[in-house]
């Protein structure tokens, strides 16, 4: 068995499919919950019992400002519930078809995590299954200390088996537009000086040597586009929050998708983000990223998740490679991630997820 990463493979020596918290306390200790196996570094694999938690996927009735979901529910399948409501969490990932539970324990960013953080600080409440078997209510209120350790903890502290999510109203329909910026630097300023509920920001091949950067906003249909704006598209929200979709697909289709991503994220403090970005991709070749990859760069905030222990002022910066035919050997990426980690641990970065 292979998660998405592509580079460690394990056979459970059981799979376990529960359908309640009792069935996961059942098989405690040592099991390790996967949901749609997403990650890259062989985290959801074990050789021993895997937790299989998409059979635990009950969205439950949505309420004003919260919904109570089961951990092995994709963002997806949540947003098919409130989005009739013109509700949906603040945050959200690219990609819908990853698990709350799953998202959860990694910490969760996203486009909106500038205004509100990761996912993992807005849940309202959890329910846990701890090491011992014990199903255990928590949040910041019950259980503060076991709330704080399984947000971004990996599973090392307990399984999440259900989540109170904080909603949002969002608008009908969105705008989309882009910004050219010549450096990180710019790139990172334009992040904060422009006030839109979804930003974000990609570093892209050039025609000739080196790498372009680009700033995107998405703002509610209407409103005044940033000072030099280009290539605006109004959509509905569903379709902006399931954008990846068609791309994801194409990517199936060429064979992509299976490749090995050898991913590297890291959270770097801003006052020395741009250095680090940029010293790295003027080491990076196209082939270095992968016919598939893509370079992110993300101002976010993070409020009380301990785990994460991001530095203050974050920046994520991302090289999510795809071992492309033909492209860099896996090993030659992996090596370059090693480099990426040292230089970001260097000024005081971590690595996203957590190690």
């Amino acid at each position: 068995m292979r998660d998405f990463g592509g580079l460690v493979e394990r056979a459970p020596r059981r799979v376990v499919r529960p359908r309640s918290a009792r069935d996961v306390a059942a098989a405690m200790p040592g099991a390790v919950p996967r949901g749609c196996g997403h990650s890259d570094d062989g985290r959801s694999l074990t050789a021993g019992t895997l937790l299989d938690m998409r059979a635990m996927a009950a969205v439950g009735e949505v309420r004003p400002g919260r919904v109570a979901v089961e951990a092995g529910a994709t963002w997806r399948e949540v947003l098919d519930a409130t989005l009739p409501h013109g509700l949906a969490p603040p945050v959200l990932t690219d990609h819908l078809d990853l698990t709350v539970g799953g998202t959860l324990s990694a910490g969760g960013i996203g486009g909106s995590s500038h205004r509100h953080g990761t996912q993992a600080d807005n849940v309202l409440d959890l329910e846990v299954v701890t090491p011992d078997g014990a199903v255990t209510p928590c949040s910041p209120a019950t259980r503060p200390e076991l709330f704080d350790a399984v947000r971004a903890g990996a599973g090392r502290h307990g399984v999440i088996t259900r989540a109170t999510l904080r909603l949002v109203a969002v608008p009908a329909r969105v705008v989309s537009c882009k910004i050219p910026c010549p450096g990180a630097a710019a790139l990172l300023d334009r992040q904060r000086a422009v006030d839109a509920p979804h930003v974000f920001g990609q570093a892209k091949p050039q025609d000739g040597p080196g790498w372009r950067y680009e700033f995107k906003a998405v703002l509610p249909a209407g409103s005044p586009l940033p000072e030099g704006a280009v290539e605006a598209e109004e959509l509905p929200f569903p379709a902006f929050a399931d954008r990846m979709r068609p791309d994801v697909e194409r990517l199936v289709a060429l064979g992509e998708w299976r490749r090995p991503h050898p991913w590297q994220v890291v959270l770097l403090p801003a006052a020395r983000a741009a250095g680090v970005i940029e010293r790295t991709l003027a080491e990076t070749a196209p082939a270095d990223i992968g016919l598939s990859g893509v370079v992110l760069v993300k101002r976010l905030v993070v409020r009380r998740v301990p785990n994460l222990r991001a530095p203050a002022d974050p920046v994520l910066f991302g090289l999510l490679r795809t071992a492309s035919p033909g492209g860099t050997p896996p090993d030659r990426m992996l090596a370059a991630n090693r480099a990426l980690l040292e230089r970001a641990r260097a000024v005081g970065g971590v690595p996203y997820p957590p190690a």
